[in-house]
């Protein structure tokens, strides 16, 4: 984690407005940046989640989406897609399907969130980096819903999960 990373100020329609750091972003200014999410979905309609790492700084040891990240200044919402689910899973992404995009805030920052979805064959097995991430696995539908509440997943794994429901097959 770079502090002095360069992300994008965007508007609620994802229209860039300025920039500004990463450190700035995540101090409790609000300056709303770009995220992309991607949830991975079996053919069981099981979704791969992964277990944020205890280093992270935000969100430590949290289950969340398959893949979540920033979007850096210049970089394509689609480019930061396939950049992060490459350095995450080690996932080269066909054809993402761009579902929703909405506003997440929390006590330190705002997102704009851009939610994919991407759809595999059987269970495949991820590279993850272990720097980011401690641990991966498919999860039923059933299994997320009766955790929800529990302090196991990240707020905004939760908040969105409300709304990927309808997409995805039992």
């Amino acid at each position: 984690m770079n502090n002095n990373e360069i992300f994008p100020l965007v508007d609620e329609d994802g229209n860039i407005i300025g920039k500004s750091t990463r450190q700035e972003c995540h101090s409790g200014s609000m300056l709303l940046h770009p995220v992309v999410h991607l949830h991975v979905v079996n053919d069981c309609g099981k979704l791969y989640l992964q277990k944020r790492s205890f280093n992270k700084d935000i969100q430590p040891g949290k289950w969340d989406t398959s893949v979540g990240g920033h979007v850096d200044y210049g970089e394509t919402i689609e480019a930061a897609l396939m950049r992060e689910a490459r350095e995450e899973l080690g996932l080269s992404v066909e054809n993402p399907i761009l579902l929703f995009s909405y506003v997440f805030q929390s006590d330190i920052e705002k997102e704009l969130v851009n939610t994919f979805l991407v759809k595999c064959i059987g269970e495949p097995v991820f590279r993850y980096d272990s720097e980011e991430i401690d641990d991966g696995r498919f999860w039923a539908q059933d299994d997320i819903e009766k955790n929800i509440g529990k302090g196991i997943f990240t707020p905004n794994f939760e908040q969105e999960y409300i709304k990927l429901r309808q997409f995805l097959v039992d």
